[in-house]
């Protein structure tokens, strides 16, 4: 009777997520303010979709994005500087980071180091970075948020990892980005990268920055955060659990 609680209880944290997107209280962030107006109870011609009437989109649960055109453009030549590989070193603080989904945080030095010996514009002569949906954080006004894509085919060496190339080609899926300033130099104190907002979309199992593009062509790193995600067999229980129980209550 105790596991079974614990298993429910861990079963409701963890699609709380997805019940808080209907709570009230909850605060949802947006670029652009939606015009007032109330939704009706009529179900939508186009969608088929019946919404609660008296919900207003003027709501204060949707938080407008600040008009900060200048810290927009630093976001954009930063990425410009190496072509949306690496960063000018120039162009970072002294306190300056970089966080990834697995690697990190690493500091301005060793960031800069392990940047400079991959040279993924030698390795992929055509690749098409794909920048979109920059966006000030409106919770953290000196962050930019930011959708990296992009495709490319690894016809040039890319040392350590595929010195011969290997003619295949990678699309990246979306990932969320962000880069935080210090708003007195204009300089980059924070870079974060690789979270993959939907990993069903391009060649890389899932997986962002470089170990997607190593996986896309063949040369994927042998562990498992560098490898596309796969249910763990406690995962697995813990699912099956969780069956079993909504079946007998």
């Amino acid at each position: 009777e105790k596991m079974k609680k614990i298993i429910v209880t861990a079963f409701f944290l963890y699609f709380s997520g997805c019940v808080a997107f209907v709570i009230p209280s909850t605060r949802i962030i947006h670029r652009h303010r939606a015009r007032s107006m109330h939704l009706s109870t009529t179900p939508s011609e186009s969608m088929g979709i019946e919404i609660d009437h008296g919900i207003s989109l003027d709501s204060p649960i949707f938080i407008d994005s600040p008009d900060k055109p200048e810290l927009i453009k630093l976001a954009k030549r930063f990425l410009l500087s190496r072509n949306g590989f690496g960063a000018d070193p120039d162009l970072l603080a002294g306190d300056f980071k970089f966080v990834a989904p697995v690697v990190g945080p690493l500091g301005k030095d060793a960031f800069v180091k392990a940047i400079g010996s991959v040279d993924v514009a030698g390795g992929f002569p055509d690749f098409k970075p794909e920048f979109y949906g920059f966006h000030v954080d409106p919770l953290k006004p000196n962050r930019v948020w930011y959708v990296a894509k992009g495709e490319g085919t690894n016809t040039g060496p890319l040392p350590p990892f595929a010195p011969t190339p290997t003619g295949k080609k990678v699309i990246n899926p979306p990932q969320m980005c962000s880069l935080t300033f210090d708003e007195s130099t204009g300089l980059v104190t924070k870079y974060t990268i690789g979270y993959v907002v939907d990993r069903e979309v391009g060649n890389t199992g899932g997986l962002g920055g470089l170990y997607g593009v190593l996986y896309a062509i063949g040369r994927g790193l042998p562990f498992p955060e560098a490898q596309p995600w796969k249910m763990s067999p406690q995962y697995k229980l813990f699912n099956k659990v969780g069956e079993i129980l909504q079946n007998i209550q």
